[in-house]
């Protein structure tokens, strides 16, 4: 099973979306697809879609889940590589109007050069990065704070 986190954003992320449709569609992905979209709205016959999922039902989910494709929110990084997941982290981005700038591309970066995580930059890589799923051994998680917390001051800086 794979599982899909969106956050709980209010902007919508649709194109990650619309790309696991069009590789379902291709049968790249053959996995049953279950998705926590918090306010992205999108229908689709091939995805079991849920808006905002309990905590207790997420970690269900996550504890299941073969695969999950994420954000590039902090909180759905960690929760699921402290499981030991398999983690793809495709960002949301300003000029999409995903987010209000581009800070989830510093942070998908940093969980993928620790080896954390495959970190793609747009959702066209996705292909791609399931592809290298099987060969993919996740790092084990390390809590460090130090890099995150200059992103996230240097983002609160900005606002």
């Amino acid at each position: 099973m794979i599982l899909v986190l969106l956050g709980t954003q209010n902007n919508s992320f649709h194109r990650l979306l619309e790309e696991i449709e069009k590789l379902i569609q291709k049968k790249v992905i053959k996995d049953e697809v279950i998705v926590q979209s918090g306010y992205t709205k999108y229908e689709s016959s091939h995805m079991k879609i849920f808006g905002l999922i309990p905590k207790q039902e997420l970690e269900q989910y996550q504890n299941k889940a073969d695969v999950i494709i994420t954000h590039g929110g902090v909180g759905s990084i960690i929760s699921s590589i402290k499981k030991g997941k398999k983690v793809i982290a495709v960002p949301r981005l300003h000029e999409y109007s995903e987010h209000v700038n581009n800070h989830q591309r510093e942070i998908v970066k940093l969980f993928h050069n620790k080896g954390y995580i495959i970190g793609i930059k747009e959702v066209g890589e996705l292909e791609e990065a399931l592809s290298k799923l099987e060969t993919f051994t996740p790092a084990k998680y390390k809590q460090d704070n130090t890099k995150m917390l200059e992103i996230i001051s240097n983002f609160i800086d900005k606002i």
